[in-house]
């Protein structure tokens, strides 16, 4: 399983980091886990095939995580690179995507729901277990970051990795992501989150503290991570596991 960071930044344009977006290569096939309106974009510059990407996560609908949806299944009805594709599209998401969708094509009549492949939209509650790749096992949570936020564990080829996307403080974080292979969380703020929608660095190690995964990373980093250095910050928590720094065009083998 190998992961590239797409995206480590948030809403706030950065020069160095994009909107969220994470690539994840699997034998079973590629998965997007969020889609910023930048995104998809990085993806073809990383040289990612695109066209026959098998199925795509939605964390939540932050316009940070989301936006780039709808502009990308406009892209995929009219590319050349998937007149041909017969295999579906599986998109996966909280309660909710499909009314979020289908007012963003009715604004325009952009008929992206008119693919020239299968399209699939699978709403996934909270605690639920599903199969998002072959072979490959999913599970989630709900976090309090928005009403319909939810984490994600996917567990295949011996791997099990964590997902949080945005996410405010929740304990049971800890257990959902208990010996993850990698544990992948947000910290937006550096000492101290301004509101409770969102987790800091001292938040964020607990987490792993709870969880004792063998490897973690950190995301979503707004401005003020800029002027820190990345592991000077961390080694004052006394992580449990090498923290990462996420980066754009950051790749990760999984193992």
């Amino acid at each position: 399983m190998n992961l590239t960071v797409l995206g480590s930044g948030t809403t706030t344009p950065h020069k160095l980091r994009a909107s969220s977006g994470y690539w994840l290569e699997t034998v079973a096939g590629s998965l997007m886990l969020d889609m910023s309106a930048t995104a998809f974009h990085n993806a073809a510059r990383e040289g990612f095939d695109w066209a026959n990407l098998d199925a795509i996560w939605i964390s939540h609908f932050h316009l940070d995580h989301v936006g780039g949806l709808a502009p990308f299944l406009f892209g995929t009805k009219y590319a050349v690179e998937t007149q041909n594709r017969t295999k579906p599209l599986k998109i996966f998401s909280p309660a909710g995507l499909k009314d979020l969708l289908r007012k963003f094509d009715d604004a325009y009549d952009y008929g992206i729901f008119k693919q020239p492949f299968p399209l699939e939209i699978i709403e996934i509650a909270p605690e639920q277990e599903f199969e998002i790749l072959p072979n490959f096992t999913a599970n989630t949570l709900s976090t309090p970051h928005t009403h319909e936020s939810l984490a994600l564990r996917i567990e295949g080829e011996n791997v099990r990795f964590v997902f949080t996307s945005d996410t405010g403080f929740e304990e049971r974080l800890g257990e959902f992501a208990r010996n993850a292979d990698l544990f992948l969380t947000e910290a937006s703020f550096v000492e101290k989150s301004p509101v409770a929608l969102h987790i800091a660095a001292p938040e964020a190690i607990e987490l792993f503290k709870k969880a004792e995964p063998k490897l973690a990373m950190l995301t979503h980093f707004y401005g003020e991570w800029d002027a820190v250095d990345f592991q000077a910050e961390m080694s004052k928590y006394s992580p449990p596991c090498e923290v990462l720094e996420a980066s754009d065009g950051l790749r990760l083998a999984i193992t």
